[in-house]
């Protein structure tokens, strides 16, 4: 029997005392919330902190999973060869506890932003979508699945 390959990703929607959200500036993805795959051996957590850190150079609490989603499409990574499994990503609320922003190999700006301005930094899709996922977050957590390629598909929509 073959195992299932699947990447497992956690994001991180920082905000601070004022509001503002925290966003990283990807080399292939434009303006996003920092996160990242989680590695062999990593819990989610921790894969967070480190993701996190590693992109923008904030320290951060994890508060609550606020959305879970999964991108069942496989698509060709950035060098148009490799296949990239089905993603399920999970989003947690988060809170800064210090640090101080910076950027690193996979990103050229990170910012504090205004939360009403963030929807008109974000292009992508799926990044906007689970956004709007954080801002309408009622204690719920909400479930979706899309696919990314060749556009963006909403196939399911819910609570859980």
């Amino acid at each position: 029997m073959e195992m299932p390959t699947h990447i497992i990703a956690v994001g991180g929607i920082v905000e601070n005392e004022e509001g503002k959200i925290l966003l990283v500036k990807t080399i292939h993805g434009g303006w996003v919330f920092p996160g990242g795959q989680v590695e062999v051996g990593e819990n989610l957590m921790d894969a967070l902190i480190r993701e996190v850190k590693e992109e923008s150079g904030i320290d951060i609490n994890v508060s609550n999973l606020i959305g879970m989603y999964s991108n069942t499409c496989i698509h060709k990574w950035y060098d148009g060869v490799t296949d990239v499994p089905t993603k399920l990503m999970l989003d947690y609320a988060c809170r800064p506890v210090g640090g101080e922003l910076c950027t690193s190999e996979e990103t050229s700006e990170s910012c504090w932003v205004e939360k009403e301005k963030v929807l008109n930094m974000i292009e992508a899709e799926a990044i906007r979508t689970r956004f709007e996922a954080f801002l309408n977050f009622d204690g719920h957590v909400q479930y979706m699945e899309y696919v990314t390629r060749p556009e963006f598909n909403l196939k399911l929509s819910r609570t859980v």
